[in-house]
């Protein structure tokens, strides 16, 4: 299995489908240390993988490799999907699923941070970004 993700200013995933604005970006400057974070990725599911159901896991990790908690809770999420094989598709390719996230109100100190994803026991990518106050 593999995949990707990346930061956005906004995304959604409708219809098997990204829909990204401002993607891409690794730098942050803020003006109040609290952020709107879209996640946005692409899992590929293997054709041998299809029709079974898969634990998802989207966590906010900082630059010291400890995961973000807000509240004493996590700043992750979770959850479960299974992608089927749509009729008429050709044996062996790879099926696709879309994500997105928003991370809404995050109070983050300037430094390092990366959202790591992982789908199962495999680890698909992480998008590393910067947190910078503007002065």
């Amino acid at each position: 299995m593999r995949g990707y993700i990346l930061l956005a200013d906004f995304a959604e995933a409708i219809g098997g489908k990204l829909y990204i604005q401002g993607g891409g970006w690794s730098q942050l400057h803020l003006g109040a240390p609290v952020a709107d974070i879209y996640v946005a990725g692409m899992v590929y599911v293997p054709w041998d993988d299809a029709n079974r159901r898969r634990r998802l896991l989207l966590q906010l990790i900082d630059q010291d490799g400890v995961e973000v908690t807000l509240d004493g809770q996590p700043v992750e999420m979770r959850g479960e999907f299974e992608v089927g094989r749509p009729p008429g598709m050709t044996p062996g390719t790879e099926i696709e699923f879309p994500i997105s996230a928003k991370f809404a109100g995050l109070p983050l100190q300037p430094g390092r941070y990366k959202f790591q994803l992982t789908v199962g026991a495999t680890h698909i990518g992480d998008a590393n970004f910067e947190i910078h106050l503007a002065t």
